[in-house]
């Protein structure tokens, strides 16, 4: 699933695969704004973990995992 984070007074945003599901980003997002957590947190395909602050969250962005074309017969 690719996740675009917005961070406040950042000029690009911060972009990843994440093998949660939406409803797993949603919540981590939900939580994050509500101020039960104070980093976003979300873990990329590889396992790494990306930690935002809360207060300079600006928007996060959930879209549809992204499907990957291999050889030359998928043109």
């Amino acid at each position: 699933m690719e996740v675009k984070i917005g961070v406040q007074n950042a000029n690009r945003e911060i972009v990843l695969e994440s093998a949660q599901s939406a409803e797993e980003v949603a919540d981590a997002v939900a939580k994050a704004l509500d101020g039960t957590s104070k980093l976003f947190t979300l873990v990329d395909e590889h396992g790494r973990r990306v930690l935002v602050p809360s207060e300079r969250l600006a928007y996060v962005e959930i879209g549809e995992p992204s499907v990957r074309k291999v050889g030359f017969g998928t043109l």
